[in-house]
């Protein structure tokens, strides 16, 4: 019997989620860059060169507490219903990597108040403010929904903060302004709008290919991707698989699946996917220095410790709101 263990630590699930993937029902054309029956692993075109600088965006997100508006009534009375609410703190970074090294461009941490209820107002605690955002969800879905909406506005803030500054910065030998690539850390979804973005899908929990294209993701060496495909399903996009290198383990070890907007060219997209395979690699992670190598970039795991940081002490900030609520 022959058999592999995940290098994730089992803290974390595995890449292929928890179950056996799910085959999807989003619409997927396979011809964007050979003809379907030409389908095989793709080494990238020759001198394809890697960008100036590559800026990894990511952000993160946690909840302080969970609360009640209590409904507003005439003073010396008791309120009888509240509406739900989260007090939750959110941040959102990037890191460029360019010829003077790898170092944090931008890094900004909000908080909030998620909730509907219409007389809500701003949470003052001595550890910060939680400034009021209405949502219309009442249940908790919706407002972790809410939540990750405001991160990914502020990550969208944040990329492009840091484009601006990039301006006379340092890119390399041979490269000029407007060569950057920029890495979203998870699916392109409200972000493809971005130019030079890729989204980094570290985890899989569909089969979006037919069982033939589906299998040959397996047999991908290190450094090689997939052929382009258009996939569809409420929003549209290029994408493509991508083995990492990395240590031996099962068919789908170390592989990703990278995306970029549909609004592009297929020879656009197709030179992205050339130089994801040239980019990507560099940063790759292994066993021994993070627990979700290869695919855990090492940029982005720098970057999401550092903005937990600055989020401050998760225990100190649910005291704070405690005292806040009973004053």
């Amino acid at each position: 019997m022959k058999f592999s263990v995940d290098a994730w630590d089992p803290g974390y699930g595995t890449s292929l989620g928890e179950e056996e993937l799910v085959e999807s029902s989003a619409p997927v054309v396979l011809d964007v860059e050979v003809p379907e029956s030409a389908w095989a692993p793709r080494d990238p075109a020759p001198g394809t060169a890697p960008p100036g600088a590559v800026l990894f965006v990511d952000g993160v997100r946690r909840v302080e507490a969970r609360a009640w508006i209590h409904d507003s009534v005439p003073a010396g009375e008791q309120a009888t219903s509240a509406l739900p609410a989260l007090c939750a703190s959110y941040a959102s970074g990037v890191v460029c990597c360019c010829e003077a090294g790898a170092h944090l461009a931008v890094a900004a941490v909000n908080r909030g108040t998620f909730t509907a209820a219409e007389h809500a107002g701003d949470v003052r605690t001595t550890a910060g403010d939680y400034p009021v955002r209405r949502t219309r969800a009442t249940d908790p879905v919706g407002l972790s929904l809410a939540l990750q909406r405001a991160l990914g506005e502020l990550e969208v803030e944040s990329a492009a903060a840091a484009r601006a500054r990039l301006g006379d910065h340092t890119t390399g030998a041979g490269h000029h302004a407007g060569t950057d690539l920029l890495v979203v850390d998870g699916p392109l979804r409200g972000r493809q709008h971005l130019p030079r973005t890729l989204g980094f899908v570290k985890t899989h929990q569909s089969a979006y290919l037919p069982p033939r294209q589906h299998a040959m993701v397996g047999t991908l060496g290190p450094g090689q991707r997939t052929p382009v495909f258009l996939m569809g399903s409420s929003w549209d996009r290029h994408s493509w698989y991508l083995r990492l290198p990395g240590g031996p383990g099962a068919p789908w070890a170390g592989v990703v699946r990278v995306e970029c907007g549909a609004d592009m060219s297929a020879a656009e997209a197709i030179a992205l996917a050339d130089q994801s395979q040239v980019t990507l690699r560099r940063f790759a992670s292994t066993e021994f220095k993070d627990a979700r190598a290869p695919q855990n970039l090492y940029p982005i795991a720098g970057l999401e410790r550092a903005l937990r940081r600055r989020m401050g002490d998760p225990q100190l900030l649910y005291r704070a709101l405690r005292r806040a609520a009973v004053a």
